[in-house]
């Protein structure tokens, strides 16, 4: 088993992989940048390492510099947590070639899948349905406007190499493709650095179904079941659940195993999602595979009783599967909602500023994964993501009682969050039968929904601009890097 382990990642994911560590024996060290230097992350882990300014760019998606801490310190292993170089196929390959095991899937498999359209070609190949579109980038606006005639609009223009709901564009009519196009590219080229972009047919009021999966490196596959995903605003989750109550066990058992067709495909090991698109006749198609640790994996983990950190850790040192298919089973429903520093009465503008107060919900069947703590800076460099509330219930009516009964708990001051539009999801009338799709919000709260939401670049060129000002304040040449090892302090010459 590993003795240390490098967390490549911020904010409650890289807390979640700390506490594995610990439970497992394996020494953390996280990184961190300028504004993170007095997070939780940084202060928790066994070591943690100054990685540069504020903006990604120059701290946590800092290849050179993560990859050198890596082998300064002597690490066995680096986790990505999600986003990030989670599925950085140029990241992977490096950190294999430096000897050091990269926690998840090996670089081969992520160039097969974790591109969006070399994974439709795959999937079409392997007979897994695929939403309606092209299997190759389109280059030219014109190649574009050709597919898009024959598969018929509304379209779906789409980052290749993206995720998350950046690089995403709906398409509606001839004369909306070129400015669409453009966007696309424009904000693929900013999040990924890979402008490719693909087309789909859009499917009107369709599920968002998921599939965890697992494989070892003895060709061993399981499933945990899936989560339903379709509370999303801008193509971004906000609430999910396990299991899904529209997905009976006919179907449960057509699309875990087709997502377990899909992982063997491309000779998957680690952890993987499956994600589908189901419409109103109970068709599915592949949406993509994401080829990490999901956000909503807490889920997954209270209604199976696994702890899918540890089971990443153990595979990626060469551990069969812990368990087989015939050892898990669904027990009860989980729900999570995302807490975010953002203002609802204000275009869900991020909102930031300082946790001057931070009180956060427990009880039965509460689960809190938080990133930040009484004082910290809400940035806006980062994804303002404060904490994720996930409740337990014997069944789906019990999960949903104590997530508004939690959600009710939480005492926030000094940001503005969502939590009072989980509360009205919560408690809208189609929300509480299941009666939703991937437009619910769209339907029912459309004020809260504007289109007049800064564009994700327009807030990455913000941060840019302060840190530049905040960077004019500073002595220029000095070079530092700060570690904590023990929760002691020092400073050393970083060469």
């Amino acid at each position: 088993m590993f003795k240390k382990i490098l967390i490549a990642n911020r904010g409650e994911i890289a807390l979640r992989i700390i506490r594995a560590c610990k439970e497992m024996d394996i020494k953390s060290v996280t990184v961190y940048s300028e504004a993170d230097k007095t997070s939780p992350h940084a202060r928790y882990s066994d070591e943690a390492y100054y990685i540069g300014e504020s903006p990604s760019s120059e701290s946590y998606l800092n290849q050179k510099k993560i990859i050198s801490i890596a082998k300064q310190v002597g690490v066995d292993a680096i986790h990505p947590g999600y986003g990030f170089f989670s599925e950085n196929v140029e990241f992977i390959k490096a950190v294999e070639e430096e000897g050091i095991t990269f926690i998840g899937p090996s670089s081969s498999s992520v160039r097969m899948m974790g591109t969006k359209t070399a994974a439709r070609q795959l999937m079409n190949q392997n007979n897994v349905p695929i939403v309606p579109g092209s299997i190759s980038p389109i280059n030219k606006i014109s190649e574009g406007l050709e597919e898009a005639q024959k598969i018929s609009y509304p379209v779906l223009l789409k980052s290749a190499a993206g995720g998350g709901g950046k690089g995403m564009k709906l398409v509606r009519s001839e004369n909306e493709f070129a400015p669409s196009f453009e966007s696309v590219k424009r904000e693929a080229l900013k999040f990924f650095a890979d402008d490719s972009v693909y087309i789909e047919k859009y499917i009107e009021n369709p599920k968002h179904i998921e599939v965890q999966i697992f494989g070892d490196k003895f060709g061993n596959y399981v499933h945990v079941f899936e989560r339903e995903c379709s509370i999303q605003r801008r193509h971004q989750k906000i609430i999910e659940e396990s299991p899904s109550f529209y997905i009976d066990n006919n179907l449960r058992k057509k699309i875990t195993q087709t997502a377990l067709n899909a992982a063997k495909a491309c000779g998957y090991y680690n952890a993987g999602t499956i994600e589908f698109l189901v419409d109103r006749d109970f068709n599915f198609y592949f949406l993509e595979m994401n080829t990490r640790l999901q956000v909503e994996h807490p889920v997954s983990e209270m209604i199976s009783g696994l702890d899918l950190v540890k089971e990443q850790i153990n595979i990626a040192a060469g551990n069969e599967l812990s368990f087989q298919q015939e050892d898990i089973g669904i027990s009860g429903h989980a729900i999570e909602a995302r807490i975010y520093a953002e203002d609802p009465e204000n275009n869900f503008l991020p909102s930031t500023g300082k946790l001057l107060d931070l009180q956060l919900p427990s009880g039965p069947g509460i689960r809190i994964d938080a990133g930040f703590t009484r004082g910290s800076l809400i940035s806006l460099y980062y994804d303002p993501l404060i904490a994720k509330l996930v409740s337990w219930g014997k069944t789906r009516e019990e999960a949903l009682k104590r997530l508004k009964r939690a959600l009710g708990e939480f005492q926030i001051v000094g940001v503005s969050t969502n939590v009072q539009f989980l509360k009205a999801i919560c408690n809208n009338d189609n929300f509480i039968i299941g009666n939703y799709d991937i437009n619910f919000i769209d339907k029912e709260f459309a004020n809260e929904n504007s289109n007049n939401i800064p564009d994700s670049n327009d807030m990455e060129n913000a941060a840019v601009i302060i840190s530049s000002l905040l960077k004019m304040r500073k002595s220029s040449g000095e070079i530092r890097t700060s570690i904590m090892n023990n929760n002691k302090w020092t400073d050393l010459q970083n060469g």
